[in-house]
């Protein structure tokens, strides 16, 4: 066991999920304020070298990420960026401040090594988002931006937020994550319907198309998809993105699904995400490899708690891999020892 697993897990687990969560992201941000702090945090958790992964037109310097939803509003990037990962995706991001839903919205189901949450993108909007972003010259890792519908916009405009969104982030992200998959926006999922998002994803590659033209770097686009579609609407979801270019796809968001939990908070509302979510991805992963004969690459997300989850990922077809719950329970020492295992492999 480590310090986190043996001390600091179980008096974070005695605060509400949320609290725990934001003095998490309040101490990175904290201990990256202090001299000296951010040198001694990358010693700490440096991550050996030899991981190199190029993808997406993109070099990464390993093919462990962090997932959206973690730091929505980039409070955090200079302590994050010290734990090791490769990239970071931030978001999502709406393009107005909103408050997402009604608390509690975050759930542990320690039994299940899962969490639930309906959270509904809260975060303070693209304006405060983008002026915490660091310049292409001031940071050592890739940077994703996630983007998402406002709450408050009816589903047929949902195109008018993405696309005010891609514009925002364009110049500054690496790489933009179009996010029609959550489950706790109302209607957000209907999007990934194979005209509904054709329709989209011809409008952002039509804007990018606009922004090369006038001269701007190509910027990746990718769409994350719900791991809860059937065989059918994966083949649609995936043809659409096919069909307008787009650069890859992360499989996967979190589950609306509740087979085989035992905790009795499985009953609440929300996207599932954790360890009961890692054989539903892989075997997304090993279906888009199918479907689109590989040639889209994959980051992938649901159910990483370690090396062995992430080699099952990469076997399956993935180039890359996030994690997200997995640090919740693991903690962030977790970078380090799946890149150190990976090598050795």
């Amino acid at each position: 066991m480590t310090l986190y697993t043996r001390i600091l897990r179980p008096l974070l687990f005695r605060l509400d999920p949320e609290r725990a969560h934001r003095l998490t992201l309040d101490a990175l941000q904290l201990a990256t304020a202090l001299p000296g702090m951010p040198a001694l945090l990358r010693w700490y958790f440096a991550a050996p070298p030899g991981n190199e992964v190029q993808v997406f037109g993109l070099k990464f310097a390993n093919p462990l990420g962090l997932a959206a939803g973690y730091d929505k509003d980039g409070r955090a990037i200079d302590g994050l960026a010290c734990l090791g990962f490769g990239h970071l995706e931030l978001g999502t991001v709406t393009p107005e401040p909103q408050v997402g839903n009604p608390r509690p919205r975050v759930f542990r189901l320690p039994g299940d090594q899962a969490l639930i949450n309906r959270m509904g993108f809260p975060n303070s909007g693209a304006k405060a988002l983008l002026q915490r972003l660091p310049r292409a010259a001031n940071r050592s890792f890739i940077l994703g931006v996630n983007i998402g519908k406002g709450a408050e916009t009816p589903l047929e405009q949902a195109g008018s937020d993405y696309l005010a969104l891609f514009h925002t982030f364009y110049d500054i992200a690496d790489y933009l994550v179009v996010n029609v998959s959550s489950p706790n926006t109302l209607g957000l999922r209907r999007l990934q319907a194979r005209q509904a998002l054709g329709v989209l994803l011809a409008e952002l590659q039509r804007a990018r198309g606009e922004r090369l033209q006038a001269g701007a770097p190509r910027r990746p686009l990718l769409v994350k998809l719900a791991p809860d579609l059937s065989q059918g609407e994966l083949s649609d979801a995936l043809s659409a993105i096919l069909d307008n270019g787009f650069d890859g796809v992360i499989a996967a968001n979190t589950t609306v699904d509740r087979a085989g939990l035992h905790d009795p908070r499985r009953v609440e509302s929300g996207g599932l995400s954790g360890a009961p979510l890692r054989a539903r991805s892989t075997a997304m992963i090993r279906d888009i490899q199918r479907l689109t004969s590989g040639s889209l690459p994959i980051i992938a997300t649901g159910g990483v708690f370690g090396a062995r989850d992430v080699q099952e990922k990469l076997d399956a077809g993935a180039s890359l891999v996030q994690l997200y719950t997995g640090l919740v329970y693991q903690g962030p020492r977790l970078v380090k020892s799946i890149l150190e295992q990976l090598l050795r492999k």
